[in-house]
């Protein structure tokens, strides 16, 4: 008897628990797709148009910018294979530059 007031405690426990997840996803989708309108020419993204049509970016991270500060177009995530030398050689070069090297040297 104990046994079947388990299952239907949890089955019960189940059926609100997937209730409420359907709701949240209903409530969810319906938030992504409600219109929020913009103040004063702010695009949702954060930015601001300028004349024509053109957008120009109010908060732009400093990594998205060139040296001219322009923003960049390229891809962000360039990868190349390292040899474990080469990347031991870099690992000891940050380690021999860092400010806390002298205080290692002096507690040791």
């Amino acid at each position: 008897m104990l046994h079947l007031l388990y299952i239907l405690a949890f089955t019960v426990i189940a059926l609100l628990a997937i209730t409420n997840l359907i709701r949240s996803l209903i409530s969810f989708s319906t938030d992504t797709q409600r219109f929020y309108p913009n103040d004063r020419g702010v695009t949702s993204a954060g930015n601001r148009r300028q004349g024509r049509g053109t957008i120009v970016p109010q908060n732009i991270h400093p990594e998205l910018l060139d040296e001219q500060g322009r923003v960049i177009n390229e891809p962000l995530l360039v990868m190349k294979s390292v040899s474990v030398d080469d990347a031991r050689q870099q690992l000891d070069a940050l380690y021999d530059s860092s400010p806390n090297k002298t205080q290692d040297n002096q507690e040791s």
